[in-house]
């Protein structure tokens, strides 16, 4: 592409009415705030104890570095479906087609899971309620929003967004107060001295600690929406830098400093994964009615997830069929939205209503274990990306870089490394392994029907036209 063309595509995104900074400022904060803090920072903590610190800082920092080779792609040139056609640009024509379908392949999963979520939330107060009412009443709420335009999604994730970072500032303050005045109950272990007295920094020892990387990586999974809304704001050269560099600090304030609060107040082998460690810290604070209050953050929580999922799936998508990587259906908007591709999820996720009508106490467990090796994959595909586009950029070019990732290439090598490894343990782990399986089905399942379809002479004149531009 020359750099006229490029910079007509920049001009055009940044003039287009869209989210505005405080709307992707909150979409960055809110996609990593979710149901894996919640309730899953529980399973982490079992299988690490204390050092489980360690391991979201370290995830942490994996998450940053891919966040921060999407947003110098998406600063540099911002393209309706993001990350997909960085990968098919730098990569090459089946690696954006995988990319781009492993991401809505992880966003449906994620949807289907939240989607169960919310119906089992909702059996806490309407206990004889059929699970598929809330499955189909939630569609229609989040369906409405991805359909109305750019600015109603905005509002509904900011929204969403504030409770649940509300929520973690108040179980922070709250636990701090418990800790500072000595509100804990008579005889309750509490202190620093509960990150080593019960089996040490390390009971489970370096394998228990890697055992958590999986759930860890997954808590974090959606933070690459970034790349996808981005392109759909008003200024994606202001909000996105300002986004994804507000990624260390979240890390530290609403998974570090909350799991820590958590870890000082209860030691890790009495938090049981049954009941919800902040539940735990309300009720300390005698807040009687500390479920009722998670349940409503979870909701809003799943809600914000599946909202953020089909905007983002959906934009991807429609980005892929522009490329010839989708069906050409899916490439068609209506006032910038994209209404066939939105439309086509929602139908797929109504497999939901269906799944909770008839497996309605199994489906969460058997939907929620698929998603994590579609998630890092996605992540190792933007950081090659990111690398391979860097070693094809002249010099001057890489100089001039708006938002260039920090300590290039060490970060970017560490992040790829770390994922690699993810891999390796998912193989030597057993609970992972119909992950994994269902994961290497799609892929090859996808990678046959690439050629199967024709797609690589589908996209041959493009490509092209853009090696002559």
């Amino acid at each position: 592409m020359s750099d006229s063309t490029a910079r007509a595509t920049q001009t055009t995104v940044v003039k287009r009415p869209g989210l505005r900074h405080r709307h992707i400022h909150f979409i960055a904060l809110g996609s990593a705030i979710g149901t894996g803090l919640f309730y899953g920072s529980a399973g982490a903590i079992q299988a690490a104890g204390p050092s489980v610190l360690l391991v979201y800082l370290l995830a942490g920092a994996v998450v940053y570095f891919m966040l921060r080779a999407l947003g110098e792609m998406s600063v540099h040139h911002p393209v309706p479906g993001s990350f997909a056609v960085y990968t098919r640009k730098y990569l090459g024509g089946w690696a954006g087609y995988i990319t781009g379908w492993m991401f809505a392949f992880e966003m449906l999963i994620v949807c289907l899971a939240d989607l169960t979520a919310i119906a089992i939330y909702m059996g806490f107060w309407f206990p004889d309620t059929p699970q598929w009412i809330w499955v189909a009443v939630t569609l229609l709420i989040v369906g409405a929003a991805n359909l109305a335009s750019v600015r109603w999604f905005g509002e509904l994730e900011f929204g969403f967004t504030l409770i649940k970072v509300t929520a973690v500032i108040a179980m922070i303050a709250g636990g701090a107060a418990i800790l500072a005045f000595g509100l804990s109950p008579e005889g309750a272990q509490t202190g620093v001295s509960n990150l080593w007295s019960d089996g040490g920094f390390f009971p489970n020892g370096v394998e228990g600690m890697i055992a958590s990387f999986i759930l860890v990586l997954f808590a974090f999974g959606g933070t690459e929406i970034i790349g996808v809304a981005g392109t759909e704001a008003e200024d994606p050269q202001r909000s996105i830098p300002k986004a994804v560099n507000t990624v260390p600090m979240r890390i530290l304030l609403f998974y570090v400093l909350a799991l820590l609060v958590i870890l000082l107040l209860t030691p890790w082998n009495q938090i049981t994964g049954e009941a919800s460690p902040f539940v735990q810290i309300f009720e300390t604070l005698g807040v009687n009615w500390a479920a009722a209050l998670l349940n409503v953050v979870v909701i809003t929580a799943a809600l914000s997830a599946i909202n953020a999922d089909l905007f983002g799936a959906g934009r991807v998508l429609t980005g892929l069929a522009k490329e010839n990587l989708a069906p050409k259906i899916m490439g068609r908007t209506f006032n910038g939205i994209p209404v066939m591709t939105t439309v086509i999820m929602l139908i797929v996720l109504v497999i939901g209503v269906v799944l909770n009508a008839v497996l309605p106490e199994n489906v969460f467990v058997v939907i929620a274990a698929l998603a994590t090796f579609a998630t890092i994959y996605v992540w190792l595909m933007i950081l090659l990306a990111q690398v391979a586009s860097r070693r094809r950029m002249p010099y001057a070019e890489a100089q001039a870089l708006k938002f260039p990732v920090p300590f290039w290439p060490y970060g970017q090598w560490f992040a790829i490394a770390f994922i690699l490894f993810s891999f390796g343990i998912m193989v030597w782990l057993p609970e992972f392994h119909l992950a994994l399986i269902v994961g290497v089905a799609f892929l090859a399942l996808m990678t046959v029907l690439y050629y199967v379809t024709g797609r690589p002479k589908a996209i041959a004149p493009e490509e092209h036209a853009a090696n002559r531009s």
